[in-house]
């Protein structure tokens, strides 16, 4: 009976997230987190365990660089894609803009996106599958290598010229998969597993085309397919995933339990594996619940044909929950990290093969029980608060224009107003501070009084370099979430669970347990001591609901929205805080507001309408002359466009720089009414950026948004930059506005690339 355990993707979240938060892997070490890993997987008796899920930076690039997809201006593949090219790719360089980065699906995980030209050709220019998987077979394991499957790739990717579909160039992607999946079988793999998560996606005829085709010739290659689907249910793409010739399917049954029925109805002779372990959150399983679907399962289908799994990759999730030895014990026993995970699959699995589990069964019901009673969870103040809301809390006193007036006045900028997205350089010598304070090393007076140092002179720069609005620098903020985690009710705290986020950049997500409720004023005091520094507008730096939310291991005993309109209220209270301190701009940054957008076009309008009436509850108990802010950053506006009209910020800033303002022409499009920072400067590129190239990108937006409705700013925070060079583009950011003040606006076309430039990362690294 195949059921001791097969882990979706488990070396994938066991290396990368050991690796990830700056542990200084070299070429050496490499194999060593492989070799502890896959051992750590056949310990917990996990039995199809994969390979070739240990990435460097990103899965999507490995895949990039197997088929040899590297833009020319990375230089020629010469048969191998160097180290060099893979993280110039990823990266950039002085001379080349990175690809472009955004998020993978749902998730706060970031893919390096493939570029795409119609005369591109691909050629196999990576064998790190073959390589990992020999690697693992020296060492006794038989693993199952994953890729990620060619439909998938091609969607996520961008083509690079107009009318070009990606999915038109399978033809040309198929041969080189083909030759993989030969040299695998050659190397003795017998199953090879093909994330296709497209599959939960709204496919267009090209995409449903390209499967029949693309798994008639795979399937042909030599070892035997199983294709994964993850973050969300088959839907109307089940007829087609259970018509693939592939000997096998995963199936998420966490985000979509109630699709089992149909799968066992349609399987025919494939093998099914089971995702019923929760790889996105952090919470304990009902073993008992899972129990009961992959028991119908094994009695439709035989137990030969079920396999158990995690709902997806645990990348998503911390590693070990035992290494957390400042949790209390209650809140521990209703967690479960990625470790623990393996052993819930496990618990399933010889659950099902007849072997007693039923101290271990008995246990996690007593866990699962536990949290279902505990008192800490609920607050009756809390949900009466979010009850009590009326559509009239999610108004301005006053239309845009109105308040546009009254904060021109008040405000009193100058045309194309310069300022920052909110953090500044994080040095060794705060990071430091932070440690020693943390450790009990430097007292709570020493350490704010350096904070207070570092404050003063962040605005003195400021002030020096010339900006018109200011900020505070964020000193005192470890994370742009964790900190207002920390000091809202219904709130715990890690210290190692860290995920990955994009390459070598991880965060530490908080876990919501609880009601939220804001005990008491969370940055006001900085705020107001900032503001007492400069005669300069000072803006007070807030995250959003649903950045918080998102961004954070969310309850999962009531509806994400629930938790959501929970959290609004709390930062509403900072906002009204702030403002009756005399703070006249508050930025609330939603970053995440697209990366919850469902997978699926027809969940897109209940999502939005939550998302923002809780974004415009937050920003909305202040003056006309209070300007509200938001940011926001890796996100495709094109097709939510009058969601973000809807929040009603008075000024929007957006990552713009590495499209070549390409991103706002839909902004232009739309019309859409406010104020907009469109960014200048790639905070993450190793080049600063001259004035005349400033120059120019503003002269492009000026070409779509009225010159009157345009702010100046780099594209996200400056947390991870240095002081020289941050000093040296804003002093470049400051002059180029000058120079448009003096008239320097002749419009210029948008979409042709002028600049090399690449991309922020804002996961809450920055902030």
């Amino acid at each position: 009976m195949n059921l001791r355990g097969q882990r979706q993707e488990a070396g994938d979240v066991v290396g990368r997230v050991l690796a990830a938060p700056g542990a200084q892997v070299d070429r050496l070490g490499q194999p060593r987190l492989r070799a502890a890993h896959w051992a750590l997987q056949a310990e917990a008796g996990i039995d199809r365990i994969p390979s070739n899920d240990f990435s460097l930076y990103d899965q999507v690039l490995d895949t990039t660089a197997m088929l040899g997809a590297v833009p020319p201006r990375f230089g020629a593949v010469e048969g191998r894609v160097t180290l060099a090219q893979y993280f110039a790719m990823a990266r950039g360089t002085a001379e080349a803009p990175a690809m472009e980065m955004t998020k993978w699906f749902d998730t706060n995980y970031h893919y390096i996106v493939p570029e795409f030209t119609r005369d591109q050709s691909f050629a196999l220019a990576s064998r790190k599958p073959v390589e990992h998987f020999l690697e693992a077979r020296a060492l006794g394991h038989q693993t199952r290598p994953v890729l990620v499957g060619p439909l998938t790739w091609l969607s996520l990717g961008k083509a690079k010229e107009p009318g070009l579909d990606p999915v038109a160039l399978l033809p040309r992607v198929l041969p080189v998969y083909a030759q993989v999946l030969r040299e695998l079988a050659k190397a003795g793999a017998h199953w090879v597993q093909i994330d296709e998560p497209v599959l939960v996606t709204d496919l267009s005829p090209a995409q449903r085309a390209g499967f029949a085709a693309a798994y008639a010739e795979l399937a042909q290659a030599g070892p035997k397919l199983l294709v994964a689907s993850y973050f969300g249910a088959l839907d109307d793409n089940l007829d087609l995933a259970l018509s693939l010739p592939v000997a096998g399917l995963h199936v998420d049954l966490v985000r979509a339990p109630g699709q089992l029925p149909q799968l066992l109805a349609g399987a025919g002779d494939k093998l099914l594996s089971l995702g019923l372990i929760d790889g996105r959150n952090v919470w304990r399983a009902d073993l008992a619940a899972a129990l009961a679907p992959a028991q119908q399962a094994v009695a439709a289908l035989g137990p030969e044909r079920i396999q158990i799994a995690p709902s997806c990759s645990l990348l998503h999730v911390p590693m070990d929950l035992d290494a957390e030895t400042e949790l209390d014990g209650e809140l521990k026993s209703w967690l479960s990290f990625a470790v623990q995970k393996l052993a819930e699959v496990a618990t399933l699995s010889r659950a099902l093969n007849g072997q007693d589990v039923a101290i271990e069964l008995a246990a996690n019901a007593r866990a699962v029980a536990g949290r279902a009673a505990s008192a800490r969870i609920h607050d009756p103040a809390v949900k009466t608060r979010a009850a009590a809301v009326t559509p009239a809390d999610l108004r301005r006193a006053s239309d845009y224009p109105a308040r546009q007036r009254a904060q021109a006045a008040r405000l009193g900028l100058p045309a194309f107003p310069t300022t920052t997205i909110g953090s500044f350089p994080q040095t060794a010598e705060v990071r430091r501070a932070r440690a020693d304070h943390r450790k009990g090393l430097l007292a709570d007076g020493a350490y704010d009084a350096f904070l207070k140092r570092q404050t003063q002179d962040c605005i003195r720069r400021q002030e020096a370099l010339g900006l018109d609005m200011l900020v505070h620098g964020e000193f005192e903020r470890n994370d742009m979430v964790e900190y207002f985690g920390e000091q809202l009710s219904g709130f715990a705290f890690t210290r190692l669970g860290w995920v990955q986020s994009y390459g070598s950049r991880c965060v530490k997500p908080p876990l919501i347990f609880g009601d939220v409720s804001r005990p008491r004023p969370m940055t006001v005091g900085w705020s107001r001591f900032a503001q007492s520094l400069t005669d300069r507008p000072m803006k007070g730096m807030l995250t959003g609901p649903v950045t918080i939310l998102q961004w954070s291991f969310v309850r999962d005993d009531q509806p994400r929205a629930q938790t959501c309109r929970q959290i609004a209220p709390a930062i509403r209270d900072e906002v009204a805080d702030l403002e009756a301190a005399g703070i006249k701009a508050i930025q609330i940054d939603e970053p995440a507001i697209r990366e919850g957008l469902p997978l699926r076009r027809a969940d897109w309008d209940g999502y939005l309408q939550w998302a923002v009436d809780c974004f415009r509850l937050s920003a909305s108990p202040v003056r006309d002359d209070t300007q509200i802010h938001t940011h926001m950053c890796y996100s495709e506006f094109n097709d939510i466009m009058p969601a973000i009209a809807a929040m009603d910020a008075d000024v929007i800033s957006i990552e713009t720089s590495r499209s070549d303002m390409e991103l706002l022409t839909v902004f232009g499009d739309f019309a859409y009414p406010n104020e907009i920072g469109p960014g200048v400067w790639d905070i993450h590129s190793p080049r600063v950026p001259p004035v005349a190239d400033m120059v120019t990108l503003l002269r492009k937006a000026a070409s779509v948004i009225p010159a009157e409705r345009l702010w100046v700013n780099p594209d996200c925070g400056l947390k991870t930059r240095g002081w020289a060079e941050t000093e040296a583009a804003l002093r470049n950011l400051v002059a180029a506005a000058r120079a448009l003040r003096k008239g320097d606006l002749k419009p210029l076309p948008v979409g042709k690339r002028a600049l090399e430039t690449t991309d922020c990362g804002c996961a809450g690294a920055h902030r």
